[in-house]
């Protein structure tokens, strides 16, 4: 498969959705008993990696039943270490639909395990925050509607995915989401909300981001497959591996 910067945008996305395809139905197939077992090692090789230990405000995804590294164990975790824990908000942008997305994700503020406790699951089976909720909560962006809150700054966003390998040329790491732009997109505001002070010498925010998962979700140079990307897709800084292993970019500010 060639590399995204080749492709026109509607061969990109025809790539992205066969291989997303392929992943869902690998994924599938998975054992709960396997993605429990992968789960805790990503959990052991988190809890010891000195960024994780050294953050005070992380941000994590919470996690599907099925299908990916289960972040209930990191999320309890982080917040009975005193961290400051953010978990994605999706809402309406009160954007125009010519003027950019009508839906954002922002990141909002666990109070504590109870809060956590009390959270709804949507659909989907993921914990959800109760909207009537958010104006209590610290955000990590304001949002685009008027009603801004004080923007916080993040040590490491801890990312899903679909599926991840290594650029053979860059030797960055590759992620493919789920679709819907929602993590490019934001990171793309965090990057407009950080201040210089926040920012490192290539003008990127300091925020650590790393994306966690199964081993089946990671594509090998041997296997044929690659992840395919464009100009917006946000490389990241690493990725912990249900395996145990834990990959990093060449240029990754934890290195």
């Amino acid at each position: 498969m060639s590399q995204g910067t080749d492709m026109n945008s509607s061969a990109l996305n025809a790539a992205k959705s066969q291989l997303r395809s392929v992943m869902k139905q690998r994924l599938a197939n998975l054992a709960q008993d396997s993605i429990v077992a992968q789960s805790s090692r990503v959990f052991l090789s988190l809890t010891n990696f000195k960024p994780y230990v050294d953050a005070k405000r992380i941000a994590v995804y919470l996690s599907m039943p099925g299908g990916e590294i289960r972040t209930d164990p990191i999320v309890r975790h982080a917040l009975s270490t005193g961290k400051q824990v953010f978990v994605p908000y999706l809402h309406k942008s009160g954007l125009q639909p010519d003027d950019g997305p009508t839906r954002l994700m922002d990141m909002v503020s666990l109070k504590d395990i109870e809060d956590y406790e009390s959270l709804q699951r949507d659909k989907w089976g993921i914990p959800s925050i109760d909207a009537a909720t958010v104006h209590e909560r610290k955000r990590s962006v304001g949002e685009l509607d008027g009603n801004r809150s004080e923007d916080v700054s993040l040590d490491l966003i801890l990312l899903p995915g679909v599926a991840f390998d290594i650029d053979p040329q860059s030797k960055v790491i590759r992620r493919l989401g789920h679709g819907r732009g929602f993590y490019d997109y934001f990171l793309h505001r965090y990057t407009l909300a950080a201040s210089p002070e926040e920012k490192t010498s290539n003008g990127r925010p300091a925020v650590l981001l790393y994306a966690l998962a199964l081993k089946e979700q990671f594509l090998s140079p041997s296997s044929g497959e690659s992840v395919p990307v464009g100009p917006h897709d946000q490389p990241i800084d690493g990725l912990f591996l249900g395996d145990g292993q834990i990959k990093e970019s060449p240029n990754s500010d934890a290195n």
